[in-house]
C-alpha cells in the first residue's frame, strides 16, 4: 500500500467532519459554499506553498508562512473531529438499539444534533485563535525568567553570581526589528556578571544574520565576559549543498565568526578559566551533541585541564547530551545549560501548577530547571522560532541565573 494513503484518508476525513460541523451548525447553503470555497483556496496555497520549498535555500518567508497556514488549517478542524466522532459512536449505537428493539425510526442513524456540532466549532474556536495569536503576537512576545540555582561546592566569591543566558536566536526567521531591539533593551536592564549563548545563530545560512548583526552588538558588555557554544542548526546540515562542500565549509566559517562579530567568545570544545578574586569556576563549551542529532561535541576534550573539585558550567545545545553523557559524568558538571527544544513553541504553562507541552515526549528535560543528584541542567525555551512561526503558551525567554551558596 502506498504511503499517502493514510494521510490523505485522514485528510478526507478530517475535511469531512469539520464540513459536517459547519453544515449542521449553520444550516446555511450560501454558507456551505463559501465553506468550500475558502478549504480549496487554502489547501491550493498550502501545497503550491510547499512545492516552492528549494533545500538549497532553505526556510524563507514564504515556508514560514505556509507551515503556520497549514497549522491553522489542520488543527482546529482535528478538535473538531473529536466530538463529532463520538456523537457518531452514539448515533449508531442508538440505531442498533433501536433496531433490535424494532421501533420504527425515519433513517437508521438519528439524526445529528446541532448542539454537538456548534460545541465542536467552540472547541475548535481556542486553537484557530491561540494560532493567529502566536503568529502575530506571542512569537514576539518576550519574557525574563529569573531563577535561583544552589550549590553546596560553589566557590565563594561566586556566591550571587548572575548569568544572562539566551539560544536559539533563528535569526533567519526575524521579520520585526522594532521587536528584536526591545528585546535586546531587555537584556541589557537586567544586572548580571556574564551572558551566554547556547547556539542556533542561524536557521542554516550566515547571511541570515547579517540583517541583525548591528542589532545584537547593541547588547552591553559584562564584567565577566559574553560566551556561546554552537547548535544543530550553526551547521548548515539542513541545506542541500548539491555537492559543493566548499560552499558548505566556507558558511560554516562565516556562521562561526557570526558569533565573533555580535561580541561573543566561541567555545569550540574548550574551556575558560573565570577568576573572581581568589576563587575561578570553568566555563566548558561544546560543539553540538544531540542524541538524534549532530554529535560533533566531545566533552573530555573541552574539559582538558579541568579537574572533579572544580566547579563548572558546561553549555551544551541540546538536553539529551546532559541525559546521555553529562549528568552521571565522572568530572561532576554542577550546571549545565542548553537550549534546542524551544518547548515545541506551544503549550501550556502556569507557573508553580503546570508547564507541558507535547515535545516532553521526545525530551524528558525540554524547559526550565532540573536536578539530578546535585546536579543541574537549566534548559532556555529559546529566544526565536522557526518552522511554525509562532509561539502559543510557550514565549520566547532570556534567563537570569543567580548562583547561590547552599
Amino acid at each position: 500500500m502506498p504511503k499517502w494513503i493514510i494521510p490523505v484518508v485522514l485528510l478526507l476525513l478530517i475535511e469531512y467532519y469539520s464540513f459536517i460541523a459547519f453544515k449542521t451548525a449553520f444550516k446555511s447553503s450560501k454558507l456551505n459554499v463559501v465553506y468550500i470555497l475558502v478549504s480549496i483556496v487554502t489547501f491550493c496555497v498550502i501545497v503550491y506553498g510547499f512545492f516552492q520549498f528549494d533545500r538549497s535555500v532553505g526556510q524563507t518567508s514564504q515556508t514560514l508562512f505556509t507551515l503556520g497556514l497549514m497549522l491553522l488549517f489542520l488543527i482546529p478542524k482535528f478538535i473538531i473531529v473529536v466530538p463529532l466522532l463520538l456523537e457518531d459512536f452514539y448515533r449508531l449505537g442508538k440505531g442498533i438499539f433501536n433496531y433490535v428493539q424494532h421501533k420504527p425510526t425515519p433513517t437508521f442513524l438519528p439524526e445529528r444534533r446541532r448542539f454537538i456540532s456548534q460545541v465542536a466549532l467552540g472547541l475548535a474556536a481556542i486553537p484557530f485563535g491561540s494560532l493567529i495569536y502566536g503568529m502575530t503576537k506571542g512569537k514576539y512576545n518576550f519574557k525574563v525568567i529569573k531563577q535561583t540555582v544552589f550549590f553546596d561546592d560553589l566557590p565563594e566569591a561566586f556566591n550571587g553570581f548572575k548569568i544572562i543566558q539566551i539560544s536559539d536566536v533563528h535569526s533567519g526567521s526575524f521579520d520585526n526589528k522594532e521587536k528584536i531591539e526591545y528585546a535586546i533593551d531587555l537584556i541589557n536592564q537586567q544586572e548580571a556578571d556574564m551572558m551566554l549563548f547556547t547556539g542556533d545563530i542561524v536557521n542554516s545560512l550566515a547571511s541570515e544574520m547579517h540583517p541583525w548583526i548591528d542589532t545584537f552588538r547593541k547588547i552591553k558588555s559584562f564584567s565577566y565576559g559574553k560566551y556561546a557554544v554552537l547548535g544543530n542548526h550553526d551547521y548548515g546540515e539542513y541545506l542541500d549543498w548539491k555537492g559543493n562542500k566548499n560552499a558548505k565549509a566556507q558558511n560554516f566559517e562565516e556562521i562561526k565568526q557570526l558569533y565573533g562579530d555580535i561580541g561573543f567568545t566561541l567555545l569550540l570544545n574548550e574551556n575558560k578559566t573565570i577568576q573572581k578574586d581568589n576563587d575561578a569556576l570553568a566555563l566548558i563549551g561544546v560543539e553540538n551533541w544531540g542524541l538524534n542529532f549532530k554529535q560533533a561535541g566531545d566533552l573530555n576534550k573541552a574539559s582538558q585541564g579541568v579537574e572533579k573539585q572544580d566547579f563548572k558550567i558546561l553549555m551544551s545545545h541540546d538536553p539529551s547530551h546532559w541525559d546521555v553523557e553529562v549528568q552521571n559524568h565522572p568530572k561532576n558538571y554542577q550546571l549545565t545549560l542548553s537550549g534546542h527544544t524551544h518547548g515545541l513553541q506551544f503549550g501550556i504553562e502556569i507557573p508553580g501548577f503546570l508547564k507541558w507541552s507535547p515535545v516532553s515526549f521526545k525530551y524528558p528535560h525540554w524547559a526550565g530547571l532540573y536536578e539530578n543528584q546535585g546536579r543541574y541542567l537549566y534548559v532556555n525555551r529559546g529566544f526565536g522560532f522557526h518552522a511554525y512561526p509562532g509561539r502559543v503558551g510557550i514565549m520566547p525567554e532570556i534567563t537570569v541565573l543567580e548562583l547561590k551558596k547552599r
